[in-house]
């Protein structure tokens, strides 16, 4: 007997599943480990959890849960348009910048179109681009990173869209914004460019750049960003998008209604007046990248230069490493599904959970 399952269209049954990182319960459960002894290093969540501020709205935003949030978010779109210099019309708000990404393939993709993104790029990507049966373009890494000029010759005449992580996930590698830019003049107006910026708050004010300005002179650029990492608002699931107008309608048409729910609304609004929050996120970061950098270095393990709040650590045997460290209560995150079957990527946590890390990887080793 045939079943609905067997007609599903093939594309979206060779999709491999989003695989998040392993939750401090499941592993509590599996290994009867209590939660509270357990370090999860695993999903570049900020160790500091939410801005105060922010888990203050969230907390007040609780008492009308009844009623449908914004659906416009206009409160949120505000304070964004005011922060970047863009209008109202030049912003959509999502379910965290996953949804961003999801929002653009369904937008611009559809089969008999492709995508082109970088080797060891975010596993989003492919599966938004296979899940409209649109065909991904991988282009070969340079220095585990982006290389762009090959990115360019990779684009195809039914190219509509192509995918720029800075600083990259789960690599963690950084090209300079004047490459990014010069790039951007030499994509051809029918490719959407999505930049996607999750981890920018974590780059160093010296590296930082202000991309939201580049809209003006590139109406196929798309700005990607998140509240979820510096932020610290993983759970609530807010991000948005900045762009042209034309293009920002276009993902509005594909977006779900009330696609950010109340609570985090409030939160995000909160957050974006909390710089002593993230002030004090980007210099716990930074001296918690130092220690993993210089622990590893002790133990003889190379990683590669990250300027996100994660990094990669060439363990050799990383699956049998994993294990070993799941049993002694610690997750981080395999990337063999990224090629990268050797590395284990780190998220940087308190100095505490760093230095636990450090030690149950030196006992595996």
């Amino acid at each position: 007997m045939i079943t609905c399952c067997d007609l599903a269209p093939p594309h979206v049954r060779a999709i491999a599943p989003y695989q998040p990182g392993k939750p401090i319960s499941e592993l509590a459960r599996e290994l009867g480990l209590a939660e509270a002894d357990i370090v999860k290093l695993a999903s570049n969540e900020n160790p500091l959890g939410p801005s105060p501020l922010a888990l203050a709205a969230a907390q007040d935003a609780l008492h009308d849960l009844a009623l449908y949030p914004d659906g416009a978010g206009f409160a949120l779109k505000a304070k964004l348009s005011e922060k970047f210099g863009v209008a109202a019309n030049q912003i959509v708000l999502s379910n965290g910048s996953n949804d961003v990404l999801d929002m653009a393939a369904r937008a611009f993709l559809s089969p008999g179109t492709s995508s082109v993104h970088s080797e060891h790029a975010f596993a989003v990507y492919p599966i938004a681009t296979q899940t409209v049966g649109a065909q991904s373009i991988v282009v070969p890494a340079r220095d585990y990173g982006h290389d762009l000029a090959a990115m360019r010759a990779a684009i195809r005449d039914d190219t509509r869209v192509l995918w720029i992580a800075n600083p990259n996930n789960p690599t963690g590698t950084f090209l300079p914004w004047a490459e990014i830019e010069a790039f951007l003049e030499t994509v051809p107006p029918h490719v959407l460019v999505v930049l996607d910026e999750a981890y920018g708050e974590y780059l160093p004010p010296a590296e930082r750049c202000d991309t939201a300005v580049w809209l003006t002179r590139f109406p196929n650029l798309l700005i990607s960003r998140t509240f979820s990492k510096a932020y610290g608002l993983a759970g609530l699931r807010v991000g948005y998008g900045l762009g042209h107008p034309e293009v920002i309608d276009l993902l509005n048409r594909v977006r779900h209604p009330f696609n950010v729910n109340l609570p985090a609304l409030a939160a995000a609004e909160a957050a974006l007046d909390d710089a002593e929050f993230l002030a004090r996120s980007y210099a716990l970061n930074a001296a918690g990248m130092a220690q993993l950098v210089a622990g590893l270095a002790e133990l003889g393990i190379e990683t590669v230069p990250s300027k996100g709040n994660f990094l990669l650590a060439k363990v050799g045997d990383a699956a049998r490493i994993n294990t070993e460290l799941l049993k002694r209560g610690v997750i981080v995150r395999p990337v063999a599904n990224y090629g990268l079957p050797e590395f284990l990527r780190v998220s940087v946590g308190l100095a505490g959970q760093n230095a636990r890390f450090l030690g149950a990887l030196k006992a595996c080793l």
